[in-house]
């Protein structure tokens, strides 16, 4: 070699300096258990001491795997990453660790533009599989990633608005069970849902089936404000809890589609001089950071971020087994979390 070059070394000098075979040192250092322990010990000094190490993509690839899942983000068009709803980062954060834990690395893509969706991960030898979350208000981008489903791939969506596709979500339908049983034990009489439905979001109609069921088993009418749409989730709650509060009915409580909304719609309430908790009550779903240091803090309900994002990556590198059970979707459980906002006294 010439004028300093350094030659990167390979797993024949690993072999010379351990005085064994190149095919034992591929053996040894792939874990074989046909290599005696003081062999294997050898080959691993003597790969420390030259700085080798393994192409493990190289190695991957040799065994039919890629070693990498990718993730993508489905996003609003325009949308700045500031604006993405914070549990899909705590989602997106989840996945990465579960698969890290299974020895792969991620792949992760914000996508939003219409004309810049891209799926093929699998096909195109760069990923095992694919994950996809994110808001289901861009349509064209569920429509999509639902043309290219075709048998052999290897993807779940979290949240998906279409029910064929192989889909994770919260149990939504206990969460609103959760909500009107928490409101009514806090002494509430009149909870009312705060949400759109009849949407591609899915997941509200659901937590709305499950309040309305909860409400009818209390012997109580179920009672909505529909939300209409608007720049942000706050805005829509805001906008909704002003129409709650000008029908001056007898509602003393809000469970919201999302805790977005609620936070939204306690603003209003404290612009219309309305208490939460003593006057109204409000309930949120999520668990956004934000719940917990609003004034008061929101009660809500969520999922495990950590549980659903291992069910995601298991649904798609457990294996046939895996995808099985998740066929028809698989829902992950949810959580009360009992804060302020709902803590009636007297």
């Amino acid at each position: 070699m010439s004028g300093g070059e350094h030659r990167r070394p390979t797993s024949f000098d690993v072999a010379e300096r351990a005085g064994v075979s190149q095919s034992t040192v591929s053996r040894a250092l792939a874990g074989s258990p046909v290599i005696a322990e003081p062999t294997r010990n050898r080959v691993l000094k003597a790969a420390e001491e030259l700085g080798y190490f393994v192409d493990e993509r190289a190695a991957r690839l040799r065994r039919g795997s890629t070693g990498a899942l990718a993730v993508v983000v489905i996003c609003r068009p325009g949308e700045s990453a500031s604006s993405i709803n914070p549990f899909a980062y705590a989602l997106l954060g989840s996945v990465c660790l579960a698969a890290s834990e299974r020895g792969f690395e991620t792949l992760v893509s914000f996508q939003a533009a219409e004309d810049r969706l891209f799926g093929h991960y699998q096909e195109r030898g760069w990923a095992d599989g694919l994950v996809v979350i994110g808001t289901t208000t861009n349509q064209p981008a569920w429509d999509y990633f639902r043309g290219i489903e075709a048998s052999g791939r290897k993807v779940v969506y979290w949240g998906s608005p279409f029910d064929e596709l192989e889909w994770i979500r919260s149990d939504n339908h206990a969460a609103g069970r959760l909500a009107v049983e928490h409101l009514l034990k806090a002494g509430y009489r009149r909870p009312c849902f705060l949400g759109a439905l009849d949407t591609p979001q899915v997941q509200f109609t659901e937590r709305y089936e499950g309040y309305a069921s909860a409400m009818r088993n209390a012997g109580l009418e179920p009672c909505l404000v529909a939300t209409v749409n608007a720049p942000s989730r706050e805005e829509e709650g805001r906008r909704a809890a002003r129409r709650l509060v000008e029908r001056a009915d007898d509602v003393d409580a809000i469970f919201a589609a999302c805790d977005a909304m609620a936070l939204g719609a306690m603003e209003a309430l404290a612009s219309a001089d309305i208490a939460v908790p003593q006057d109204m009550g409000v309930i949120g779903f999520d668990d956004l950071l934000a719940g917990r240091f609003s004034r008061p803090p929101l009660t809500t309900i969520g999922p495990d971020p950590a549980e659903a994002g291992a069910a995601l990556v298991e649904a798609v590198l457990g294996g046939e087994d895996a995808r099985s059970r998740a066929e028809g979707g698989r829902r992950v459980p949810v959580t009360l979390i009992a804060r302020a906002s709902t803590a009636r006294s007297g």
